[in-house]
Formats: C-alpha cells, structure tokens, sequence
C-alpha cells in the first residue's frame, strides 16, 4: 500500500497546532448576556427550569452587570417583569416602569464597558401575554401594535438603551421604530431585528423566566419551523427597513437559516441561544451525561460558525471566564 501523501490529520496532532489552525473562535466580546429584572424581586429569584439562571432585583441585577462587564463580554439585553400588566402593556412604555429604571441604573453604571440592550416586545407587559395589542376578536393587531412599539423604542432610548431588541415579529416594526427613534433625536440607537423568530417549543423556559400570562399561541406573527426560505425573506426585508443587525432566534434548530442570512446580509448577524436550548444542555450534564464545560462550548462555537457574529447566551459571562 502507498502511503497517502496528504494527511489532513497533520493540522490536528496537538492543541497548540489545533489551536493556530482553527477556523472559528469565541471571544468575551462576541457574547452577549439575556437578563431579568423583577419588578417586586427584593433578592434573586431562581429560574426552576433554568438552573444558575434568577429574575434579579434591581441590585442582584446591578451586581450581576457588573460582574459581566469585568469579564469582557459584549453587552447584556434586559428583559423586564412587572408586577401589574393590562392589555396594552402600558408599562413597557411608563419612564417609571421596571425595564426603564433598569436600564437606566446599568447604563450609569457600566454603560461605558458594555453595551446595555433592552428588548422591544409587549409579551412580558401584557395581561394575555401577546406580542402586541389584540382587536375585538382577540387577534393581534399589526399596526395599533406598530404605535406601541414607536412609543417603547422612544422610552428605551429615553432610559440609555444603546440597542433595541425588535422581537416581537410585527411586520414594519424597523421602519416604525426607525422613524420613531429619529424623529425624538435619538439617531444613534441602533435597532436589532429580530429578522428570522421561529414559534418553537424550545421557548418553554422562557416563559417561566418572565411569568408569561400567553394564552393561545403566537404562530400567527412567529415564523413556522418548516419554512427556510422565509426567514431570508424577513431578514431581506428588515435590512431594507433600516435594521443595524439582524437575529436568528433561536440557534440551535435553525443554523440553516442563520447560514443564509449571513450570506447576503451587509450588517451584523446575531443568534440566540434560547432557554431551552440551556435547559437541555444544563439537564443532561446534571446527569452526568455529557461534559457540560466541552458541551457548552460547543454548542456556541457552532452558532458562531454558521454564521453568527455574536451569540446571546445565558453562559456569557461563564464562558468569558473560561476564554480568560
């Protein structure tokens, strides 16, 4: 038998060499880390389903920024939970209201080390636990909801909001939101769109994490799994609206589609790495069956080479440690 004269195995005999050639690589600055502030919270409360994982208090909360921004990592998006909601979520949009206040005490704090995000969505403000209003016959309405949105994007933007998280699927929503923003001055926030939102089961988590009040479902504004060409048509028409970066959410089950939107897209191409896809990993290293450090890991590094430049993770700042 001739010996093979080319021998792939050569770039793989050790971890320095491993390490020179590889392809793909995880940087603290490339991560960014979902957070939740509760209204009502006096100390962190756990997340059942989300072991390690709190809705903080305003100062769990502010402890915690602080601790990401040592570490590096690239920002945090905060999701708030009040402690009244009705049918309008008319605190997403109260100066006054939890995510507001939040968001202003961490841009104060460590706004100059991290980029202090705010999602943009009525889900966790209303009583129904919809994405927008809902019309008399308890649909939601695209456009009264495209009102809302200009008005939160103006009270983000108000509080320090450096980027608004767009998630909630309405068709519009940048263009509105744009306009919104620059009519009250505020040029320079940027809007994050989440371009591609599959309605998944894999959410389930984060429905606790928030204390969601969702009755029904949100297959009517979320994408559906099965389409792949769909999610390129909404990110397509979120970079013509004006969008700064566009979002594949989720990442695990969708890396096909975020391959393809970071083929033609001309802006940066974030993914999230929602709650369930923590909770199985976190579930199935409880259990001894995986390595949860090794798993971990590599479930981002693949998020990153499909396409993604920054992966929204609840392990940012865990991972920024082990970067270090």
């Amino acid at each position: 038998m001739t010996p093979p004269r080319i021998r792939p195995r050569r770039l793989r005999t050790t971890p320095a060499m491993r390490r020179l050639v590889a392809e793909t690589r995880l940087h603290p600055a490339d991560l960014v880390l979902p957070m939740f502030v509760r209204e009502d919270a006096s100390e962190p409360v756990p997340i059942g389903s989300m072991p390690g994982v709190v809705q903080h208090s305003m100062e769990s909360l502010a402890r915690a920024a602080d601790e990401a921004a040592h570490a590096g990592i690239g920002g945090v998006m905060l999701f708030g939970i009040p402690s009244v909601r009705d049918a309008t979520g008319s605190q997403a949009t109260d100066p006054d209201g939890i995510l507001n206040r939040a968001t202003e005490r961490l841009q104060r704090e460590v706004g100059d080390a991290l980029v202090v995000q705010t999602d943009l969505c009525l889900d966790e403000f209303t009583d129904h636990g919809h994405c927008g209003v809902l019309d008399a016959a308890g649909h939601v309405d695209n456009d009264t909801t495209l009102e809302r949105y200009a008005d939160m994007a103006v009270a983000q933007a108000n509080a320090g909001s450096s980027i608004l998280g767009l998630s909630g699927m309405m068709d519009g929503q940048v263009a509105v939101v744009r306009d919104a923003l620059d009519t009250a001055g505020h040029t320079d926030t940027a809007v994050l769109a989440y371009a591609a939102k599959y309605s998944s089961a894999f959410y389930g988590p984060f429905r606790e994490a928030v204390d969601s009040q969702l009755q029904g479902d949100r297959r009517t504004y979320q994408q559906d799994p099965a389409n792949r060409r769909e999610g390129l048509r909404e990110a397509t028409l979120d970079l013509a609206e004006g969008a700064d970066i566009v979002m594949v959410k989720p990442a695990m089950s969708y890396l096909d589609v975020l391959s393809d939107v970071a083929e033609i897209s001309d802006v940066p191409v974030w993914a999230y790495q929602i709650s369930g896809e923590y909770a199985m990993i976190e579930a199935a290293a409880s259990q001894g069956w995986i390595d949860r450090r090794a798993s971990i890991l590599e479930s981002v590094l693949g998020i990153r080479r499909a396409g993604a430049d920054t992966v929204l993770t609840y392990w940012a700042t865990e991972i920024a440690g082990w970067i270090k």
